[in-house]
């Protein structure tokens, strides 16, 4: 089987991971990856917020996990690395969306080619109509006018990917 489709059958979200950060250059071939994803004509209006200190992924977390309803929880799953997606809603909001939508498949694809786990963590876009997310906008120097996509959490799998679920009938017409 071509190694492409091999990965895209074979990717697991992975939600245990080691404490250990991604190696660089793996780490940088996955944001590469991200950056290549199509986009609505070709604007390219998402942006990667690449997170690795500490702190600032334990806000994320805590953040995301209050909109989930867990406070005190890690929605993060302990992963050292976050990539944050984020677009610009100037072409509009869905379009914003369906661009970040596709860096973000990038980046769990490559990452899966690469042997390094990935999880797309959902609440990005509440994370960021918060307070507490237009002040990370304006600390990274972002605009306002930036969406929440998703967060790619990245690392090391502690442990074994589970098996895929069963594919559902009837999710293919042929017309």
């Amino acid at each position: 089987m071509n190694e492409t489709m091999k990965t895209l059958l074979e990717r697991r979200s992975i939600r245990k991971y080691q404490p250990r950060q991604v190696d660089g250059a793996a780490l940088e071939e996955i944001l590469k990856a991200g950056t290549y994803a199509p986009s609505t004509m070709g604007r390219q209006s998402a942006v990667i917020v690449l997170v690795q200190d500490p702190e600032t992924i334990a806000e994320l977390s805590r953040v995301n996990a209050e909109i989930f309803g867990r406070p005190g929880t890690d929605p993060f799953y302990g992963a050292p690395t976050v990539a944050v997606v984020l677009a610009d809603t100037g072409l509009g909001e869905a379009n914003a969306r369906c661009d970040g939508a596709l860096v973000m498949g990038n980046l769990m694809n490559a990452a899966a080619a690469l042997g390094i786990g990935s999880c797309w963590i959902n609440r990005a876009k509440e994370t960021f109509e918060r307070s507490e997310g237009k002040a990370l906008l304006k600390k990274w120097g972002l605009p306002e006018t930036m969406i929440g996509v998703g967060n790619c959490i990245l690392g090391y799998a502690d442990g074994a990917a589970g098996s895929p679920a069963p594919r559902r009938d009837g999710r293919v017409l042929r017309v």
